[in-house]
């Protein structure tokens, strides 16, 4: 597919808002990926739409490949079922709402109230178990400060995933594979992600493990070992910056990170809360074992600019990158230049890759400023002078110089 610059809603300013203090809130202004309406809430631009859709795509893979199946629940959740899991009055961050009839609602900032009575419309024996539902949503916290652009918003993207087992033994097993997957997942996106030892935070009091990148942009400090995986989220911490690593040889060290995921063992906390139960092959009834892992969609758009952007811009992963290559159009209007553009659009397409074709009559230097600024992986340049040559300039997004190819060699 090829989209054209020209016709596009692709807002690139020089300088970013005056308000903007994050990196990521900054570039993805500037390159027309976002728009911000209110501190904490954005607009998704079509660039920075399509880089969420492609995350959001990678996750869907992985979550099936756990069993997961989609579903999608209402952001709009009724009161009683957060007085009946007790915490009505317990989340500082629950945007409460009240409508004109005089009912009262809940943004929900998490599912647990809404998926556990669902559970119960399937769950009767131990025959019904295990199973695991997901979601792609979006999400409304009531933080008292948000910041760091999309890492931290009052309204955003979001996957949970709740899995339902018959025992401890069973979720446990399930909560391993969804660590390896979670991994697996980050690292596609081209995140290196560390398991993190953490508390259960305001949705349980049980452990959890957090997913952490390290970034200078991470509202979190983790302690980590220099050597192997080991990590522990500071403010839990049984270790201390220059400790030795009781897993080996390395050495505890202070980084800063953020928290792209984690994952919870909610045990039976919610199930006897809305008396979700089955039973089991003895006849006994038993409540049923959950657990929770999330992921920020529109998060991770943040962090992976925070972590891959360098003085020129962004600089997007192949695999979440909005398109595959950036055509810079020069001398438009002589016609080898339109003939080896067409040739050119004519094999991408064929490779079935997408295309950002800059073909706005403005100067190169602007258009290469921008190509560097927006950030896909590749950049061609077709003009008068590689038509004479009968090649194309190709530059990685990554590299500070471009080489000539002939186009059946892209």
């Amino acid at each position: 597919m090829v989209t054209r610059f020209s016709t596009s809603f692709i807002p690139t300013k020089k300088e970013a808002p005056k308000d903007a203090t994050s990196l990521n809130q900054k570039l993805l202004t500037r390159a027309g990926f976002v728009h911000q309406e209110l501190a904490g809430v954005y607009t998704m631009l079509p660039l920075g739409l399509r880089v969420l859709h492609k995350i959001e795509n990678i996750i869907r893979k992985h979550m099936e490949s756990l069993g997961g199946q989609e579903i999608l629940m209402p952001a709009l959740e009724p009161k009683t079922s957060w007085q009946t899991s007790g915490r009505w009055d317990s989340v500082d961050i629950l945007f409460k709402v009240k409508s004109q009839h005089g009912y009262e609602y809940a943004l929900g900032p998490t599912h647990e109230e809404i998926v556990i009575p669902l559970a119960k419309e399937r769950v009767k024996s131990y025959k019904d178990l295990p199973f695991s539902l997901y979601q792609i949503q979006t999400k409304f916290r009531d933080e008292p400060r948000a910041k760091s652009g999309l890492i931290r918003g009052r309204e955003f993207g979001m996957k949970d995933l709740y899995s339902f087992h018959e025992s401890k033994e069973d979720l446990s097993f399930f909560y391993e594979k969804a660590k390896t997957v979670y991994v697996a997942l980050f690292k596609e996106m081209g995140l290196d992600a560390k398991i993190t030892e953490a508390s259960g935070g305001d949705f349980t009091k049980k452990f959890s493990h957090e997913f952490m990148i390290l970034s200078d942009a991470g509202e979190d400090n983790i302690l980590a070992c220099s050597k192997c995986s080991f990590a522990q989220n500071k403010e839990i911490a049984q270790v201390k910056a220059g400790d030795s690593c009781s897993n080996c040889t390395g050495v505890i060290e202070e980084k800063k990170a953020v928290e792209a995921g984690n994952i919870f063992d909610l045990s039976t906390k919610f199930s006897e809360d809305f008396e979700l139960t089955y039973v089991d092959k003895k006849g006994k009834k038993q409540f049923v074992v959950v657990g929770c892992y999330g992921i920020g969609t529109s998060r991770l758009v943040g962090t992976i600019a925070e972590v891959y952007a360098d003085a020129k811009g962004l600089v997007w992963p192949e695999s979440v990158s909005p398109y595959d290559y950036h055509v810079v159009v020069l001398d438009a209007e002589e016609k080898p230049v339109a003939a080896q553009l067409q040739k050119l659009l004519s094999h991408l397409e064929k490779k079935h890759k997408d295309v950002l074709m800059d073909d706005r009559e403005e100067r190169a230097g602007m258009k290469f400023a921008d190509a560097d600024l927006i950030g896909i992986p590749h950049r061609i340049v077709v003009s008068s002078k590689t038509a004479a040559s009968g090649k194309v300039e190709l530059k990685p997004r990554s590299s500070e110089k471009g080489s000539f190819k002939d186009i059946k060699d892209i």
